[in-house]
Parts: C-alpha cells; structure tokens; sequence
C-alpha cells in the first residue's frame, strides 16, 4: 500500500483513500486505502483510521484514536483521545464520546446519543 502526506498536517493518507483537501491529518495519523473523511474533519496525532472507514465532515478525533475498518463516524461527531471505533461500529452524528472508551457495533446507540 503507497501512502503520501496530506498538505493539510502531513499525516498519511493512502493514495485509494479520499480525504477532503480542507481536512486536517495531523502528524504521525494513517487514513488507510478504501477510507472517507469528510470536510472539515480532524484527525489527531497517532490516530488511525482503517480500510474502508468513514469519517464525516466536522468530525473530531483527539490523539490515538483508532476507528475499525468499515466503521462509520457521523458529522459533527468527537471521538475522545485513545479511543477505539471498532470495526463496523456506528457513531450518529453529533455524538460526544469521551476518552478511552471502546465503541462496539452493538454499543454504539447507548454511547452515541
């Protein structure tokens, strides 16, 4: 897999993966091939997002989060540093997760309202 710097904080994107030129991917984050992140959106430091995941746009990760692949991170939505989006875990819209918590497919509704 081939990655290449994003201008927009010099993170890592692959080069199958889309990410909106006004996105921010800070140093050191990974957006894998297959991947989405929307307008807007932030990565943190040491974040990584996986094959085929999707961030929308607005969407905040603090430092070391990790969203599965296939997982969905709706607009808007703030994910809490050291935190884990499991794979094929969905976050609504909005959703406020705090830090170190680990967001499973059949948790998310509880934790994302």
């Amino acid at each position: 897999m081939r990655y290449r710097r994003h201008e927009n904080g010099g993170g890592m994107v692959a080069t199958r993966a889309a990410v909106d030129p006004s996105a921010r991917i800070e140093q050191n984050a990974w957006v894998d091939q297959d991947a989405t992140v929307g307008a807007g959106a932030r990565l943190g430091t040491c974040s990584w997002v996986e094959p085929g995941a999707r961030i929308g746009a607005g969407a905040y990760l603090a430092t070391a989060v990790r969203v599965g692949q296939g997982a969905i991170v709706g607009d808007r939505a703030r994910i809490g540093s050291r935190s884990h989006v499991a794979a094929g875990a969905r976050v609504r819209p909005g959703a406020v997760i705090s830090p170190d918590v680990a967001v499973r497919p059949e948790a998310q509704d509880s934790r994302a309202a």
